[in-house]
């Protein structure tokens, strides 16, 4: 229960199941004049069953038949709603011939090819609960007859079964609602839903009637395709027979719907509260209605009435209790229960034995006003018990009001039908019972009616032209009238042709879109009176081509009604050339401060040629005019007469007044000086005052000219001071000027921040926390602070360093900063100043504050030298920022194939105090990439790469370490490989045609020695020698080595080998199966080594053997 208040609050969200907190629920509110009872409050839990399991089988059914298909949810609280949707989640269309029924289940009115689909799914949205729940899916497959005949001939052979009908057209009949007849209950109130869904080819259409009576217009709507008839706010007339007709052209059916509306009791006298006095009589009435008639029941205090404490001055009446001579211990709580089976009707009413003199709740002297020949109504608010009897009389010695001219209301107000001017006074209201009397006095003003006196008439005007309406109005001085003008019951459009004066609307270049009703609006405080005029727009006669040009300049200027602060200035308009003038711009000069110097005035309306100007003391003035229309402004007029104002005292005192010290003992004072004629008069100075904020001090005056700056000298550091500085001249001062808070000059702050802490959140972040120096010892305006930290050693390598300060600002009045990017592992100090507009204060002693460790940064280098046949030798360096202690090394490795495919990962921890390795057991001649990282207790840092390649052959020189570069991507090496491989080819070419003519050279001299079998002999029939092959993939040329992948030379293959003429190992062949390498006559053999490196043959390695 929520204090001082009886609203339960149920919370089930730390905790608890919400069936705990099923059932009724009443609240009772009692205190020492009784208790009151509320509605039963039902609270029952919300529900979203799953779906049962069922199996589904799929639903054949034959073009044109009908299919309904059951969606049958689970029970839930409160219902779910039910929609149909595919495995897409795309609702599935609907229409005349599918759609779903009151009852979730989906209709076919009668299938279609097209209806075949095994993702058919109805959804149960539980929205209470916020979940959907999805029955499995049903499958439909429809047979055509021509599929039907097809498929029977194939199987029966006989092919005259069915025929070759096409698919039978059908009458109505109707799916649901089944039978001829039905009956609907409904309540009182509700919403009425009747369904019909008929079955049929073509598709039905449905139609709705009430027999014996019309359809309730207005409440009456179709849905699902006139499928349902709905009728919202049902009442007991709405019970009857309906009947729902499905129609096709083969015939019709129907089904009629005997609807009964009930109704839950609904009040037509609810019980209300009764205050009584002692003695007096009254009755407590409470009468329902409702289908069954309900049964009225009362209570007392929340007690049935029977069983509640008797009080001999009531009596129960059926619907009516009835209070006779009642006393105050009759004060009580009656509750009165109508019910029904339908439900039930509660009401409290407090019937309150009160005794209280009368008292007036309309405030004393109240004022009304009311305009005349209107009615007047006068309140007078009142309470007592017994009800006070009221009395009105005008005037505080007047005789009680009476007759015909008033109208007494038994709230106590007093109406005035038509109120004249002599119903103007004051009146007084006077409330007496038997326990006392009291009286009040109101006003009440009779104002004079608003009225228009000339009101808008009918114009016609040409397009272009120019036209006004008139509203001239008559209305009570004492209200302050606002007129507004309409366009078609509209605003005005906003546009800058309309021009609205006091008493008229003009609107200048006339166009169609202007034409319509133009309406003006008097609204007063009390009244409102309006008047219309209409516009009509005509289009202008004929005229030759017209030439529009600038206007010509005004003329005649004269100076009329001169005055000490205004004048008048008139002037005749010159041509306008063909396009109205549209407005007048009038300009200035002073002669006697800025001669030559032309400054707007003022602009008026084309309309108008006179004008009112207000004018400045000692000022010697000069005007002109200047016409603007469409086309452009006409030329100045010349100037007018001139005409000096006398001198005044200054109007108006300087502005942006400031107070700020350039030093720790003054106080500069600056100000925006007046300009020539705002001095209004000669001899112009400022009188500069100032004394000490909160200080009982007197004003400090001085008077200066030519200047706008004055600084006070001697003043105590940074301390407020009130400032003004007032205009003067030979006539006078300016008012009065406000006062503006400056400040003294600032000194540097004394005092350095205190209690600083230093809270470590990781390796590379700190919050530095500080209380805030006292604003007494900032001495100036606070900035901020400023936090100097610098690192003073790194705690793994224990070497010191230049030291580089670090500052940080931190504006306002803050007390707490973080510090980002440190180093991890280090010792580090800070201090903090504050700091205001003067500079820093002294520092804060110095905090000592020690990161925690982090990841190291990288190896500094890494280098792989001395590469064997199966091993490498790798260095390394130290990281640079070991942010830590280092514990090892991590060592990660994987060779590289000729495809560029990385192979298994090996990962090897070596020990932080070692700076090299011997990789042994490698592949020769294979690339390797290396990944190297060292490691603190936190964990590793990032890496460093290398790659590397061990050798061909012990006695080739050392291998191809680091990265392989992109020289291979350079132009210029490309250039000389293409070169390389084109001279190659020249001299393989010449050895194979030497071959072929049996010459002596070295591989000849091989094949006769070894008599390679795989030799073929020459071919008797076509002189030709067999082919030099390999037998087993025929492909020699592109395997760069014949030796087999367990590194040994076979003796039964072919010996011969163009390796074997190439400089050791490195003959190979190029990607494209050219030879590169040195073709000679070497004979000596050494050693075999296959290649069985992974990668792919490189022009480095080509250009190494080459060479």
């Amino acid at each position: 229960m929520k204090p001082n208040s009886g609203t339960l609050v149920i919370n089930i969200m730390n905790g608890g199941k919400a069936e705990a907190y099923e059932g009724v629920y009443q609240c009772t509110a009692r205190n020492e004049r009784g208790a009151a009872i509320s509605n039963n409050i039902v609270i029952r839990p919300s529900r979203s069953p799953l779906w049962t399991k069922e199996k589904l089988e799929p639903n054949q059914v034959r073009e044109g038949d009908s299919l309904v298909l059951h969606c049958r949810p689970p029970v839930g609280l409160p219902p779910p709603i039910i929609f149909w949707m595919d495995n897409a989640f795309q609702r599935l269309p609907q229409s005349e011939r599918v759609s779903q029924g009151l009852n979730g289940d989906l209709y076919f009115s009668n299938v279609q090819p097209e209806d075949t689909r095994e993702d058919y799914i109805c959804y149960a949205r539980f929205n209470h609960t916020q979940t959907i729940q999805q029955k499995q899916p049903i499958s439909v497959k429809v047979f055509s007859m021509d599929s039907l005949n097809d498929t029977i001939a194939a199987n029966l052979s006989d092919t005259d079964i069915y025929g070759a009908k096409p698919v039978t057209e059908r009458p109505p009949i109707l799916l649901t609602p089944t039978g001829t007849t039905s009956n609907k209950v409904e309540l009182r109130g509700n919403v009425l839903l009747l369904e019909c869904i008929a079955a049929g080819l073509p598709t039905p259409v449905i139609r709705w009637i009430k027999e014996g009576g019309e359809l309730p217009a207005n409440r009456t709507l179709f849905e699902n395709f006139k499928k349902t008839l709905k009728i919202i706010d049902v009442s007991e007339a709405d019970s009857g027979n309906y009947k729902c007709i499905a129609r096709n052209i083969l015939g019709s059916t129907h089904h009629v719907i005997s609807v009964t509306v009930k109704a839950a009791p609904y009040w037509i006298t609810a019980p209300r509260n009764l205050v009584l006095s002692p003695g007096e009589d009254g009755t407590l009435i409470c009468r329902a209605n409702g289908n069954p008639k309900p049964s009225i029941s009362w209570l007392a205090n929340g007690v049935p009435i029977a069983i509640a404490p008797e009080d001999p001055s009531r009596k129960v009446d059926g619907d009516t209790i009835i209070f006779s001579a009642v006393q105050e211990r009759s004060s009580a709580v009656y509750q009165c229960n109508a019910s029904n089976e339908y439900g039930y009707l509660l009401a409290n009413a407090f019937v309150n034995v009160l005794a209280e003199p009368p008292r007036i709740l309309t405030p004393a002297n109240k004022l009304y006003q009311v305009i005349l020949d209107s009615p007047a109504l006068i309140d007078c608010a009142y309470f007592g018990s017994p009800k006070p009897e009221i009395e009105w009389f005008k005037g505080v010695k007047g005789s009680i009001l009476r007759g015909n001219e008033y109208v007494f209301h038994d709230n106590g107000t007093l109406e005035i039908p038509v109120a004249q001017k002599d119903s103007t006074g004051t009146y007084t209201c006077v409330a007496r019972n038997e326990l006392g009397k009291i009286q009040n006095e109101v006003q009440l003003e009779v104002k004079d009616p608003t009225m228009i006196i000339k009101q808008p008439e009918y114009k016609v005007i040409q397009r272009y032209g120019h036209v006004s309406f008139e509203c001239i109005i008559k209305h009570d001085s004492t209200l302050i009238p606002t007129v507004i003008w309409l366009k078609d019951n509209d605003e005005l459009p906003d546009d800058e042709r309309f021009l609205v004066g006091k008493d008229n609307l003009t609107i200048m270049n006339v166009t169609d879109k202007d034409d319509g009703t133009y309406t003006c609006i008097v609204n007063t405080t009390l009244d409102s009176v309006s008047a219309s005029a209409v516009l009509t727009v005509v289009a202008a006669p004929p005229t030759p081509a017209i030439i529009y040009a600038r206007p010509n300049p005004p003329f005649d200027l004269e100076l009329t009604g001169q005055l000490e602060r205004s004048i008048e200035l008139s002037w005749i308009p010159g041509d306008e050339n063909n396009s109205p003038i549209t407005s007048f711009v009038i300009e200035y000069e002073d002669g006697l401060h800025e001669p030559g110097v032309w400054h707007y005035q003022t602009e008026v309306p084309g309309s108008q040629t006179t004008v009112q100007l207000k004018l400045s003391p000692y000022v010697n003035y000069s005007f002109r005019v200047i016409a603007v229309n469409e086309i452009g402004r006409s030329q100045p007029s010349e100037p007018s007469e001139q005409y000096l104002t006398k001198s005044a005292n200054p109007d108006e005192n300087p502005s942006n007044v400031q107070g700020i010290g350039s030093e720790p003992d003054n106080l500069v004072i600056t100000w925006e000086s007046l300009k020539g004629f705002q001095s209004n008069g000669p001899g112009l100075q400022y009188k500069v005052s100032w004394r000490q904020k909160d200080v009982d001090d007197e004003w400090t005056s001085v008077v200066v000219a030519n200047v706008s700056k004055y600084i006070v000298s001697g003043t105590p550091t940074f301390v407020p001071y009130e400032i003004k500085v007032q205009a003067l001249n030979d006539l006078g001062y300016a008012p009065e000027p406000s006062e503006v808070i400056g400040h003294s000059g600032e000194d540097l702050p004394m005092v350095a921040p205190g209690n600083v802490q230093v809270h470590v959140i990781n390796s590379t972040l700190a919050k530095v926390h500080w209380d805030p120096v006292p604003l007494k010892s900032v001495r100036g305006h606070l900035q901020g602070y400023k936090v100097y930290y610098w690192k003073v050693q790194s705690l793994s390598r224990r070497s010191k360093r230049h030291i580089e300060k670090k500052i940080l600002t931190f504006r306002g009045n803050k007390t707490f900063g973080m510090l980002p990017g440190l180093e991890p592992y280090s010792s580090y100090k800070l201090n903090v100043r504050v700091v205001n507009g003067k500079g820093e204060g002294p520092a804060s002693p110095d905090k000592v504050f020690k990161t925690p460790e982090g990841v190291p940064s990288s190896p500094s280098f890494l280098k792989i030298t001395n590469p064997t046949l199966d091993s490498l030798t790798l260095e390394w360096g130290s990281p640079t920022h070991p942010n830590g202690v280092l514990i090892s090394y991590i060592l990660k490795f994987q060779p590289i194939n000729n495809t560029h495919e990385l192979g298994p990962l090996v990962e090897i921890r070596i020990p932080a105090n070692e700076s090299s390795l011997i990789l042994k057991n490698l592949n020769y001649s294979t690339r390797y990439k290396f990944y190297f990282n060292a490691q603190t207790s936190v964990g590793s840092g990032s890496q460093i790469t290398e790659e590397a390649v061990t050798i061909m052959d012990e006695g080739a020189g050392k291998a191809m370490a680091s990265r392989q570069v992109d020289i291979a991507t350079q132009g210029w090496f490309i250039g000389l490989m293409c070169a390389v491989a084109l001279l190659i080819l020249i001299l393989l070419i010449v050895c194979f045609i030497r071959r072929n003519k049996g010459g002596k050279y070295p591989v000849k001299e091989k094949e006769d020695a070894h008599a390679d079998p795989e030799i073929q002999p020459m071919k008797e029939d076509d002189g030709t020698f067999g082919e030099y092959s390999d037998a087993e993939d025929h492909k020699p040329l592109k395997k760069g080595s014949r030796t087999p992948s367990d590194r040994t030379v076979k003796k039964e293959d072919s010996d011969d080998s163009l390796v074997d003429y190439g400089e050791g190992v490195n003959g190979q062949f190029n990607e494209d199966g050219s030879f590169i390498g040195q073709y000679s006559g070497k004979k000596e053999k050494e050693p075999a080594e296959g290649n069985e490196s992974s990668e792919a043959p490189s022009p480095v390695n080509a250009m190494n053997s080459f060479v």
